[in-house]
This record gives structure tokens, sequence and C-alpha cells, in this order.
């Protein structure tokens, strides 16, 4: 199956915060915006932040998907000490299948940084 195009939505109820999140914090570039949604460049798929128009106020966060953004980026330290500075939690941690720091935006969505090249390796070992 062929794609045109792939993306991620995520829905959330802290719409301003998570769009000010990823565009000012992680630098995405916003592709579009109309009402309550904002689009941004993800690597070479797309980031739909949206609100959360299906909440009734009851929900809870052990309710909400269980998914992480992963990002793979040269440099997963020079990132994490970025969002350290903006006194954002970060957990960094050094393994021998590579290197990662997981976060959370402003919703509580689990992100992280993943360093690109044990990631290529592992990739191209498969093979």
């Amino acid at each position: 199956m062929e794609f045109d195009r792939t993306g991620i939505i995520l829905y959330t109820l802290e719409y301003k915060k998570c769009v000010d999140f990823y565009e000012n914090i992680l630098g995405l570039k916003r592709m579009f915006v109309s009402e309550n949604l904002t689009c941004f460049k993800f690597g070479q798929a797309y980031l739909m932040v949206e609100l959360d128009d299906e909440y009734n106020g009851q929900k809870t966060g052990t309710e909400r998907a269980k998914m992480c953004l992963r990002m793979n980026v040269p440099n997963v330290k020079i990132l994490a000490d970025k969002l350290t500075s903006n006194n954002i939690t970060v957990d960094y941690q050094e393994h021998s299948w590579g290197t990662i720091a997981k976060f959370l935006d402003p919703d509580g969505n689990l992100c992280a940084f993943k360093d690109s090249s044990t990631f290529e390796k592992q990739v191209l070992d498969y093979k």
C-alpha cells in the first residue's frame, strides 16, 4: 500500500499550550492553521495538533491513548538540555542501543528524542 502523505493527529485538551510547545520549544514549522487545529511539518510527515472536541469533562488521563511521539535527531543531549533550560523535566538515558530523552508536552503526552545514528544502524543491520 502506498500513501501520498502520513501524519499523526494529536488530540489535546491544552490546545494553545501544545501549539506553543511544538512551535516555540521544539521548533516545528507550521504548515497551516484552521479553527482549533494547527498542522506542523514533522520530519517527512505531519503532526496535527487539534483541540479534543469529544472531551465531555469526565475522562481521566488513564483513558487516553498510550503513545509516544518519537523524533529522531542528530544530538539528543543538546535538545534535552534545551528542554531542561525551558523548565521541562527530561528523562535522559544512554543505552547500548542508543540515546533517548523522554519528556511530556503540556497536555501530558509522552514525547521522546532518539539518536538518529543508532536507529539508522538498526535499520541497516536488519536488512
